[in-house]
C-alpha cells in the first residue's frame, strides 16, 4: 500500500470513527441495560457500592462552566454518592481523576468531541437532568474533577477533592 492510499484510508477511518460517535455524548438519556460496575483501583479511589455510601454530596453544573460546590473534602475510606444536577442547557459531565489523567482525557476530547466513554468515575448529564456517581476514596490526597466536554475544561469547569487521611477533618 502506497503512502497516499494509506493516508486516504486513515482519513476515511478517522471520519467513520468520528461520525459513528458524534452523537455519543448526546444520547446519555437513553436507558442502557445495567452492567456490572468495573471496580478498578485508580490513584483517586475505586468504584463504590451505593449501599455503602454514608453521605450524599449534591453538585450543580451550569453553563457558566462551573461546579457548585467546586471544593469537596472527604475522609479516606469514605464512600460518597454524588448527585450531579445539570442546571444548564447543554450536556455536561463530571469526571473524577488526577490532574494528569484529566489533562490527557481533555486533550483527547478536544480532538474527538463525540468520543464515547463510560467509566464508574464519570457521569454524563443532559441539560435539566440529574445523575449519580458512587465512589470510594480509599487513598488520601488531593484530586480533581472536571467536565471534559470539548471547551468546558478549558473554560475552567473544574473542582477539587481533598481526601483526608486517617478519617479526620
Amino acid at each position: 500500500m502506497n503512502k497516499s492510499t494509506f493516508a486516504a484510508l486513515a482519513t476515511a477511518c478517522a471520519l467513520a470513527f468520528s461520525a459513528g460517535s458524534a452523537l455519543a455524548h448526546e444520547n446519555h438519556d437513553a436507558k442502557k441495560p445495567a452492567a456490572a460496575v468495573k471496580k478498578e483501583q485508580k490513584p483517586w479511589g475505586i468504584a463504590g457500592d451505593a449501599k455503602s455510601a454514608k453521605r450524599t454530596i449534591e453538585i450543580a453544573m451550569s453553563d457558566d462552566m462551573r461546579f457548585t460546590p467546586s471544593n469537596i473534602e472527604v475522609k479516606q475510606g469514605e464512600t460518597v454518592k454524588f448527585v450531579v444536577r445539570n442546571k444548564g442547557k447543554v450536556l455536561h459531565e463530571m469526571v473524577i481523576g488526577d490532574k494528569k489523567t484529566l489533562d490527557e482525557h481533555a486533550a483527547l476530547m478536544a480532538k474527538f468531541p463525540g468520543m464515547e466513554h463510560d467509566e464508574p468515575y464519570m457521569v454524563h448529564v443532559a441539560a435539566g437532568k440529574e445523575a449519580s456517581l458512587v465512589w470510594t476514596f480509599n487513598r488520601p490526597g488531593d484530586f480533581d474533577f472536571a467536565c471534559l466536554i470539548a471547551g468546558h475544561y478549558q473554560a475552567g469547569m473544574v473542582g477539587k477533592i481533598k481526601v483526608v487521611a486517617g478519617g479526620g477533618k
